[in-house]
């Protein structure tokens, strides 16, 4: 777990330069620094109160979307047991988990969300998307009272920030400038490659353990992720006549996003076939935010949002291990599945227009005109990721 726990917190410095070579040059240090803070800022909110209010007991009149508070700042952990939720090891996995799933937005507005407002924003989402959807299906919450499954996050994680971030996109509006992105390809390579190895203990970490579900989930986040990159390259080569890096990478994304909710639920032989489904999924909502005129930017709507919404659809029809899909004839548990996460992805949808009104008010959120037009990393850090 422990293993698991350092994967996952690799996975936030890898998201940092995959966006960061996405963007334009004058915004890389801006949407680097909007991710990784969130290791130190997150961290924080977790042990003090996240933690517990996930994974606390159900017993407040809340109970169904948080936890109690018998958790708080760490109080009541269990400093000698290694497996269970009241576990340091339990604990600080999931921390990773929760520090990374809110900065997957950042994707959608970069060079155009204010440093400030973004930290009143990630404080916010994180309380009031993060928080109760994780407690609704991991915790003692209403669907996971309901007989929900969710491996490692296809809700949690990706559909939440998916949506959100699509919220996101349309609130803040359109670039003005698009400063030559993607900027360092290169980086993008980089980033993707501590994603890919990060989400071994993404997923294996969610077997809590070392045993067979742990080992199947690793290998059926490799077989996605391969699936689904070779697909994403022979849809490029269908609509536009070349392979495309970006689209490559894009594609190993998209397959280590679907199989999230399900690695530790399906045979080998179902995640090949995910991972190719994802890609189709993902590369036809790309190309229907392009036509929609959607800015969002770097298709977090498109890979994690509709990725994650239909890794759970993939879950309620494949399962075979742990739980018996459509396949098995059991179309219970897939109207189940379906219902949180178009329940949850809505709830995720709203709850992030509303949080951005509510700041747009108080302080503002997009920059200024000469601010984008100059990059966010001259502006407001007073650094450049190149010296001219």
């Amino acid at each position: 777990m422990l293993v698991s726990a350092a994967l996952v917190m690799i996975m936030t410095p890898g998201l940092a330069l995959f966006y960061g070579g996405l963007v334009g040059k004058r915004n890389a240090i801006s949407i680097m620094m909007q991710t990784m803070v969130s290791l130190g800022w997150v961290s924080i909110l977790w042990v003090l109160f996240g933690f517990s209010l996930v994974f606390g007991p159900t017993n407040t009149v809340f109970g169904w979307i948080y936890g109690s508070g018998k958790y708080f700042f760490l109080n009541n952990i269990n400093f000698n047991t290694l497996l269970g939720q009241e576990t340091l090891v339990f604990m600080v996995y999931q921390m990773m988990v929760a520090v990374i799933t809110p900065v997957l937005i950042v994707g959608a507005f970069p060079g155009r969300f204010k440093f400030s407002s973004f930290m009143v924003f990630l404080t916010m989402w994180f309380f009031l998307v993060y928080v109760p959807i994780a407690h609704m299906i991991w915790g003692e919450g209403i669907f996971q009272q309901w007989g929900v499954l969710d491996f490692s996050g296809g809700i949690v994680v990706h559909a939440s920030a998916g949506f959100s971030a699509l919220a996101s996109a349309l609130y803040i509006g359109k670039r003005k400038f698009n400063h030559k992105a993607p900027h360092n390809i290169p980086l993008v390579v980089l980033g993707i490659g501590l994603l890919w190895v990060g989400w071994f203990g993404f997923n294996s970490g969610s077997a809590l353990g070392i045993n067979s579900i742990a080992i199947l989930s690793f290998i059926n986040t490799t077989i996605s992720a391969s699936f689904a990159s070779i697909t994403w390259m022979f849809l490029d080569l269908y609509f536009r006549k070349k392979v495309s890096s970006v689209g490559f990478m894009t594609g190993v994304l998209a397959g280590l996003v679907v199989i999230t909710p399900s690695a530790g639920y399906v045979s080998i032989q179902a995640a090949m076939v995910i991972g190719i489904i994802g890609a189709i999924v993902s590369y036809f909502a790309i190309m229907l935010k392009n036509k929609m005129g959607w800015d969002d930017t770097l298709d977090v709507w498109g890979v994690h949002g509709m990725d994650g919404f239909t890794g759970i659809l993939l879950l309620g029809i494949f399962a075979t291990i742990g739980a018996s899909g459509l396949i098995l004839g059991n179309y219970i548990f897939f109207l189940k599945e379906f219902a949180a996460v178009a329940i949850l992805s809505l709830y995720s949808f709203i709850i992030t227009l509303i949080v951005l009104y509510i700041i747009d008010k108080a302080m503002k959120v997009k920059v200024p005109l000469n601010e984008e037009m100059a990059g966010q990393d001259k502006i407001e850090f007073d650094e450049e990721a190149y010296l001219e």
